[in-house]
């Protein structure tokens, strides 16, 4: 055997290890995961707090897609049927991604497998970042240390906050794109330009499009974090990357932005920080109210605060132990960011933060300081893989045996104290039920149009009713009734002097372009199952009908005369909707340029 071949040979085995090596680390992820998951696949899917939400949201979505609208406003079967314009305010993504499961995916299998997704993504983004730092074995430790965290845990059972779990994924990727440096000698241009620029342009976008909470979160941490590192590196390219990567990003997503931001004054939008179990106030760290009604938010604010404390706790001390070992993952531009981020987030769990909740815009509609803890997923996850981490096989044997176990332990704990079991009529089977009886559900209060009360809307309101007075009460509590109770409606209340069906409507979706075809025995008004809001347009006789009448329940109110009536309700696109997609174009114009200069800058340095 010659020296030449037996070289050769060595060389190819050298390369398949590199191979392997590449795909081993996400591969553990992605099997730490699939751990993570485990309770739901043995007892399906948990319906934590936000579970029917997003469920009903997938289904709306996927039915408007079958009625071939691509991006929709309106989701039909809130306030039992009356709907609301909950697609305007609420990002797309997970939405998105829910409905599109569902094409290919039983609907009892896509929140398991959207949960295993975004975990996964949580675990492979920290694995990203920590490769800064760290060799690939104990950046992937790191990844499973963050899919693992009591937050994520949290978010994914206890919440069943898909939306926000995917903050798990952005926020560690914005952070790597901000931390990386691909060019140390350039100018600024060069330097802030290395092509991290479009990509961290991508995750601002993607934290936005995910999650407003998520949003807010990922700008205010880029900002800051972008800040420390320039001044720890002396360079302004850092900053001037964040703010170039920030307006693309944010320009990016203006298609839905911009109507989200126009359009909060046609609903009661302000609801979600007047609760008084979701302002900040009321989310200190182990806050405790004598209100009853606030029981059960305090027994979740105690989870979560322990969750905060136990994070946080972890994070310090590997901070703490790293730094006397003297291996702090990587350079201090890198380790001092991210060991600020547990002291930032302690500081706004207390109520001496109060003035900074209350300065800094938009801040406040997080409600829950405990938020936070999202951010620090990737940084905690970090720290302690640089304090246990070791070069001696054994050791490292030993280490991460030890850390499998105390996952798996963290499993065990989610799925005994996190895990939310299904009622009779929230588990997916009866929600679908429901769904395709037309029955619909309650509807989201901050998205009521204003002056109108969601509680007022009663079950079982027929497609139209003709009324003499716009103010009848549609529906009623039976007799005994907790005041809580939804109001419902049947023929036996003569609430309605006529009742009329949907008529059809060829060639048009039927959720966003509705029709009533009726012979009214007297002028009065048609009450619609169909909530008022702006972006409607109504014709009688094909007449547009401007300054609709104003209900208690937000229900449309038509007036009509005596005789042959024809109703027409169709969905426009109005001027901020047509802004927000041109903002978007020229985003991704300014963006496509931006990848090419930064193409062209590596390949000059490079040359």
């Amino acid at each position: 055997m010659t020296s030449e071949g037996s070289e050769a040979r060595g060389q190819g085995a050298g390369a398949k290890a590199a191979r392997w090596s590449r795909y081993a680390g996400p591969a553990v992820v992605l099997l730490a995961a699939a751990v993570a998951i485990g309770p739901e696949l043995v007892k399906g899917n948990s319906c934590g707090h936000d579970f029917d939400f997003h469920l009903v949201s997938w289904l709306d979505a996927h039915n408007s897609w079958q009625q071939g609208i691509a991006y929709p406003h309106w989701t039909p079967s809130a306030n039992y049927g009356a709907g609301e314009p909950r697609f305007v305010f609420y990002p797309p993504l997970t939405w998105m991604l829910g409905a599109a499961l569902g094409f290919v995916l039983p609907w009892t299998a896509v929140p398991i497998l959207l949960t295993f997704l975004l975990l996964a993504g949580t675990g492979l983004a920290s694995r990203a970042l920590a490769r800064l730092a760290l060799d690939d074995c104990w950046a992937t430790l790191a990844g499973c240390a963050a899919l693992f965290s009591g937050y994520a845990l949290f978010t994914a059972y206890e919440r069943t906050a898909f939306a926000e779990l995917a903050g798990g994924f952005w926020i560690p990727l914005a952070l790597l794109y901000i931390f990386r440096e691909g060019n140390r000698t350039g100018g600024l241009l060069k330097r802030a330009f290395d092509g991290s620029a479009v990509p961290l342009a991508l995750a601002v976008a993607g934290a936005w499009l995910s999650n407003p909470t998520v949003g807010v979160m990922a700008s205010y941490s880029l900002a800051s974090v972008a800040l420390v590192v320039g001044l720890l590196s002396r360079s302004w390219a850092p900053i001037v990357r964040a703010m170039v990567a920030a307006a693309l990003g944010m320009g990016l997503t203006a298609i839905y932005l911009v109507p989200a931001a126009w359009e909060q004054r046609w609903v009661d939008i302000h609801q979600v920080t007047n609760d008084p179990g979701q302002t900040v106030e009321n989310n200190w760290l182990f806050a405790h109210h004598a209100d009853p009604s606030l029981a059960l938010h305090d027994a979740v604010l105690h989870t979560a605060s322990a969750i905060a404390v136990l994070m946080i706790a972890v994070a310090l001390a590997c901070v703490l132990v790293s730094w006397l070992r003297g291996r702090l993952p990587g350079e201090r531009r890198t380790w001092i960011p991210l060991a600020l981020i547990p002291v930032v987030i302690l500081f706004l769990l207390f109520p001496v933060s109060r003035p900074v909740w209350n300065l800094l815009p938009e801040l406040r509609f997080l409600q829950f300081p405990w938020r936070w803890l999202i951010v620090l997923e990737a940084p905690m996850a970090i720290f302690l893989a640089t304090a246990v981490g070791c070069s001696r096989p054994w050791r490292r044997v030993a280490i991460l045996a030890a850390c499998a176990a105390v996952f798996v332990g963290l499993t065990c704990y989610a799925a005994k104290d996190l895990f939310q079991v299904c009622d009779d009529e929230d588990a997916v089977s009866p929600m679908l039920a429901a769904y395709h009886s037309g029955a619909g559900f309650a509807g989201t209060d901050e998205y009521e149009p204003m002056g109108a009360d969601n509680s007022l809307v009663a079950t079982g309101l027929p497609a139209a009713c003709l009324v003499s007075d716009k103010d009848t009460v549609l529906g009623a509590v039976a007799g005994g009734g907790p005041d809580d109770a939804v109001p419902a409606w049947d023929t036996s209340q003569h609430s309605c002097e006529a009742t009329f069906v949907w008529a059809p409507n060829p060639g048009k979706a039927a959720s966003e372009h509705i029709r009533v075809a009726a012979v009214t025995p007297h002028a009065g008004y048609l009450v619609l199952l169909l909530r008022s809001y702006p972006a409607w347009r109504v014709a009688v006789n094909g007449r547009p009908v401007d300054g609709l009448p104003q209900r208690d329940d937000g229900l449309m109110a038509v007036p009509v005369p005596q005789g042959s009536v024809e109703v027409t309700v169709d969905w426009t696109t109005t001027d901020d909707v047509i802004v927000g997609r041109w903002l978007s174009a020229l985003a991704l114009l300014l963006l496509t340029a931006l990848w090419i200069a930064e193409r062209k800058l590596s390949q000059s340095r490079l040359s």
